[in-house]
């Protein structure tokens, strides 16, 4: 997988103060933090970066798309105008050639609205048509069915999406929403992330897996797979072929949970706020996960046994996944690049670690992420969750989620188009049976957690 680069141990690298303009993982907190900052701006003057943060309202006929566009059009136009500007003079910084990567955004751009338009589609949801996915799939399937020329990968910059992506996901993450979130979300989103990832690294060091594949398959299944599979190989520097096994385990069993979870919580009649926990506990990805909890939502209310509402099904899974578990993204990243500094690399070198390694390999993207976060904490500080909900998150939040699913859908995308399942051949077996040892694992401890300890707290979680 043609990921950013990943460094080897030998590879030359920017000294002193030339970091902050020379590595991506700074440009992705520049620019994630100045949005933040310019959203904040213009929410204090009353107005929001609504009108350049574009992103397809609900359709539901091809006429009403077609109308929609006709009033959106120039807006997408202007937003791909301001991505081009800004990520060509990132890739200028750190070493790629404009004339490269300027066709290659572009086609990733295109490709991009049309994913996220799908997904806008009031249907899209009951065909799992949610754009991280659908990105995901496209992506493949030009790469392993079509073909498309190498020179396309320069604007296939799978690690700087993400890392912007997750530096714009602290700023609709403030530590205020995590405390409404409640203790119980957090609690079982960390033991499950703990746990799931040390089944899985340890089943793949048992099996005689590297270090860093095992990091990287654990992190997939303790977390958010896609995202944080890419954050920890570059935290631990794996190697090339690393993220893509572990991203394609993720892809298939969050595929197959999607239709498996909503049915057994459906035979079991599980109330809907305990099936979305069970859901966000279980699931390896976001948009996957999503898709199912809103899938067992809907049941409720058309006389099948399921008690609750399709919101209580939203509410859970989201407090658990995308508050609780993907918060480990950045821990998981931080650690493990001490460890991989520290242990792994020390024993390879029989040499001394330099303490200037430890803060080179730190993922600078996690300080951008911690900072949004808090730069949001501030700002919505006296606000009541009534005052979060009808005020700021219209008007400041979503914007910022806009460019945050725009980012996220050029990784995944670019993930797809960079992976040839031609190369993971020779991965073997060894890393499936690791991965699927975690799964039984994140199954059953999800299922123990959500409906026998916490249940009565999930059949009645509060989604206002």
């Amino acid at each position: 997988m043609a990921t950013s680069k990943t460094e080897t141990a030998g590879t030359s690298q920017p000294s002193g103060w030339q970091e902050f303009w020379l590595k991506e993982d700074w440009w992705a907190v520049w620019l994630g933090l100045g949005i933040v900052v310019l959203a904040y701006i213009f929410y204090l003057a009353g107005s929001g970066i609504s009108w350049i943060a574009v992103a397809p309202a609900k359709w539901s006929s091809p006429a009403q798309l077609a109308t929609q566009l006709s009033t959106t059009a120039i807006r997408y136009v202007a937003l791909l105008v301001v991505f081009l500007v800004l990520f060509t003079i990132v890739a200028s910084f750190i070493g790629q050639k404009p004339k490269a990567f300027i066709p290659s955004f572009i086609f990733v751009f295109i490709l991009s609205a049309i994913i996220y338009i799908v997904g806008s589609w009031d249907q899209a949801s009951r065909y799992n048509l949610e754009p991280p996915l659908v990105a995901l799939v496209l992506g493949l399937f030009l790469s392993n069915v079509i073909g498309l020329p190498r020179w396309l990968d320069a604007g296939f910059r799978v690690e700087f999406y993400i890392k912007l992506g997750i530096v714009l996901l602290g700023a609709t993450l403030p530590f205020t929403l995590i405390i409404w979130a409640g203790p119980v979300a957090i609690l079982q989103a960390s033991i499950v992330s703990i746990t799931t990832f040390l089944v899985i690294f340890f089943t793949a060091r048992k099996l005689g897996l590297d270090h860093r594949l095992a990091a990287v398959l654990g992190a997939g299944g303790a977390v958010c797979g896609v995202s944080a599979s890419i954050a920890v190989a570059g935290a631990v520097r794996a190697k090339k072929e690393h993220p893509p096994i572990a991203i394609s385990l993720v892809i298939f069993w969050a595929i197959v949970f999607i239709f498996a979870l909503p049915l057994v919580s459906r035979t079991l009649h599980l109330p809907t706020g305990v099936g979305g926990a069970w859901i966000g506990t279980s699931e390896f990805a976001d948009a996957a996960g999503l898709a199912a909890a809103q899938s067992y939502g809907g049941l409720a209310g058309k006389d099948l046994g399921i008690s609750g509402t399709a919101d209580q099904a939203l509410a859970s899974y989201t407090l658990i996944k995308v508050i609780g578990r993907d918060i480990w993204i950045g821990i998981w990243a931080f650690v493990l690049a001490l460890i991989a500094v520290m242990f792994w690399e020390r024993s390879e070198t029989n040499s001394k670690v330099r303490v200037g390694q430890i803060w080179w390999r730190f993922p600078k993207f996690v300080i951008g992420f911690l900072i949004a976060s808090v730069l949001t904490t501030l700002i919505v500080h006296g606000n009541t969750l009534d005052d979060y909900n009808r005020l700021v998150k219209p008007h400041l939040i979503a914007p910022i989620t806009s460019l945050r699913t725009w980012a996220f859908t050029f990784s995944f995308l670019s993930i797809g188009l960079t992976t040839r399942f031609r190369e993971l051949a020779t991965a073997g077996v060894k890393p499936v049976i690791a991965f699927t040892a975690g799964v039984v694992v994140n199954v059953i401890l999800g299922y123990i957690l959500s409906v026998i300890i916490f249940g009565h707290y999930w059949s009645v979680v509060a989604t206002h």
